[in-house]
């Protein structure tokens, strides 16, 4: 009698087990979701990609996905965005080819590079 009990708990487990991952992969964070094109996400306190090639007349979406503010600097100081809440974005549009280097102002380590064909 107790085997049987001890396969139908086990049983359960698994079921219950394999119901939250399903589940959890379902509502998987838009990090895990495709990106868009020519847009870097805020997430983690890192800039995602790091690196991004454009083509020249390209404009590029900043996303924060982060509960803390962050700016978006170029370190030449071609471009500042306003302080980006949760879900808040910015855009710029590079005309110019060029390699350009991007920084979180509040975050410093924060960095990425846009490079423009």
């Amino acid at each position: 009698m107790q085997s049987t009990h001890f396969q139908f708990r086990r049983a359960f487990v698994i079921c219950c087990a394999s119901g939250m991952l399903v589940a959890a992969l379902a509502t998987a964070s838009p990090a895990v979701q495709a990106q868009e094109a020519n847009q870097v996400v805020i997430k983690n306190f890192m800039f995602s990609p790091m690196a991004l090639t454009v083509k020249a007349g390209t404009t590029v979406t900043w996303k924060n996905l982060d509960g803390e503010p962050h700016l978006v600097v170029n370190d030449a100081g071609l471009f500042r965005s306003a302080a980006l809440d949760q879900n808040d974005t910015y855009q710029f549009k590079f005309d110019k080819p060029g390699v350009y280097k991007v920084f979180c102002s509040i975050h410093p380590y924060m960095k990425a590079t846009i490079t423009v064909q």
